[in-house]
């Protein structure tokens, strides 16, 4: 009878021991996921400001008489892609669209902003100077948000991935997520060409 007992004990002792390290295992890994869509929003919320930004100026230079407006239309386009995309940071495929859409944008609006150089009048606008500088800040907080990203997701990762939260990760259905990469050819040097003569 004595036997029956310890025996019961010790398996009531096991199960209450691994439903606790399952619980604590399993909150560590929700905790870790709502932190990476949380800082996920973050770089939402930077892509955002920016195209604001862009609305702004787009407003500005559409005031400006003459403005080549081929260019403007192309900006355009971009930015209501780039909107329309909704991301799902569990699905690599949704991330990559997000990524390709804003890489167009901030190309095209590029090409604008090039253009915009050759309009002196439009150039010594205050609301065009102001955005110059704001743009110029919002990139980096842009960049600082996909770094705090991939560093969320890194944490996340790690614990999906070691054990033994992977065995419990497994168990609740907890997947890697996808780092924010690079755009492609990013890692070339740009040709920079001066025409002095």
């Amino acid at each position: 009878m004595k036997t029956k007992n310890l025996t019961l004990i010790v398996i009531g002792v096991l199960i209450l021991f691994f439903g606790g390290c399952a619980c604590s295992k399993y909150n560590g890994l929700v905790t870790s996921d709502v932190e990476v869509k949380k800082v996920w929003s973050n770089v939402e919320t930077n892509y955002q400001r920016r195209t604001d930004l862009y609305s702004s100026i787009i407003k500005t230079i559409e005031g400006s008489a003459n403005f080549e407006k081929s260019t403007l239309k192309e900006v355009l386009a971009a930015r209501a892609a780039a909107t329309q995309i909704k991301v799902d940071i569990n699905d690599p495929e949704s991330l990559a669209k997000f990524q390709a859409a804003q890489s167009q944008l901030q190309g095209s609006f590029s090409r604008l902003m090039a253009v915009a150089e050759a309009y002196p009048d439009l150039k010594t606008t205050k609301s065009f100077q102001d955005f110059q500088a704001q743009i110029e800040g919002t990139e980096n907080r842009i960049n600082v948000a996909r770094q705090d990203y991939n560093r969320s997701v890194e944490t996340f990762n790690l614990r999906v991935r070691t054990f033994p939260n992977n065995i419990f990760a497994g168990m609740f259905g907890f997947k890697q997520k996808d780092f924010y990469k690079a755009d492609a050819g990013s890692e070339k040097n740009p040709d920079i060409n001066f025409n002095i003569k």
